[in-house]
């Protein structure tokens, strides 16, 4: 089954109902990018009157998270993912419609290659930038995947 933007959506909404009523929505995904938009909205505002962190996060980890169950099941291989690590930086009020995009996809590839090719772990660091209408960057998101291909029962 490919993976697109409207099964990520549908997903979420069995999945990860938290993302799915606070207004994440994939819009896009290739094999080398994926694009979250997120609306500011009365149900994912903090107290300042911009949207709350945590719903900034949980677009940004959607557009590397896609990214990687992509590559995965292109792949072929039946590969464990978790996030290990996380950082964030915010540089301006989230107001309005806010776009996070992760164009990491080929740094997927090298990663799952290894984790196939050596049967050990992997890590890789995805960005995922969170700009508003305007351009204006307001948010920057790294996530740290872990990649194990699981073994085999005999």
């Amino acid at each position: 089954m490919k993976i697109t933007a409207s099964k990520l959506n549908k997903y979420c909404m069995f999945k990860l109902p938290a993302a799915y009523f606070t207004g994440v929505r994939a819009t896009y995904i290739d094999d080398t990018k994926c694009t979250v938009k997120v609306k500011h909205r009365w149900i994912n505002q903090n107290p300042f009157n911009s949207m709350f962190w945590a719903v900034q996060g949980m677009a940004a980890e959607l557009t590397t998270g896609a990214l990687v169950m992509q590559k995965i099941q292109n792949s072929g291989e039946k590969i464990s993912m978790l996030v290990a690590n996380n950082n964030a930086s915010f540089s301006k009020k989230a107001t309005g419609r806010i776009t996070f995009e992760c164009a990491e996809g080929e740094k997927l590839d090298q990663a799952i290659k290894n984790a196939i090719d050596t049967k050990e772990g992997q890590t890789v660091w995805l960005n995922a930038k969170g700009v508003n209408e305007d351009g204006v960057e307001v948010s920057n998101f790294n996530f740290e995947w872990t990649l194990k291909v699981k073994s085999k029962k005999q």
